[in-house]
């Protein structure tokens, strides 16, 4: 009787376990949309400001940039491939606070796996994934300026799609 009672307190178990498994796939499924639409609920609207003109920028070689004032440094990259939330004529121009969102400091871009990288913790953010945070102890995802590109080729930034490090104002 005793072997009968473990048997089925172990098929309950196993179906239970099937239940939040079947219930973790439908959420997976949901998740990328959700994803999206968390990111533009995070988006801060700042004054439009122009950056540079497209004629300023070289593939792969960062260019200061502050935005959306003077304390709050950035650069503006042409990564020479069509990333996601870039623009202009080939879609591969991004900007990024080079503020980490751990505690601040001021990061610096690699080249050669075209990620911007703290040397406080070691937090590491993909350029050419919006930011995505890939390695270290940060937990949001490196701010992305919002651009648009004219028809002069002037480059302009027009909101935030994170929260930038140190900042009251953009506590959603």
């Amino acid at each position: 009787m005793k072997c009968n009672r473990l048997v089925d307190a172990g098929r309950r178990q196993f179906l239970r376990g099937g239940l939040v498994g079947a219930a973790g796939a439908a959420a997976s499924a949901v998740l990328p949309a959700q994803q999206a639409q968390a990111r533009s609920l995070a988006r801060v609207e700042y004054s439009a400001s122009k950056l540079a003109n497209i004629s300023d920028l070289t593939v792969n070689e960062p260019m200061d940039i502050a935005y959306p004032d003077a304390d709050s440094p950035g650069i503006l990259l042409k990564l020479g491939q069509a990333v996601e939330g870039g623009v202009g004529p080939d879609g591969d121009i991004v900007a990024y606070s080079v503020l980490c969102p751990h505690k601040g400091w001021m990061l610096s871009y690699n080249g050669e796996d075209r990620t911007l990288n703290c040397p406080g913790h070691h937090s590491r953010f993909d350029a050419e994934a919006s930011g995505q945070q890939v390695w270290g102890h940060a937990t949001n995802n490196l701010p992305q300026f919002v651009l648009r590109v004219d028809d002069n080729g002037d480059i302009h930034a027009e909101g935030v799609d994170e929260l930038i490090y140190g900042r009251l104002s953009n506590v959603l």
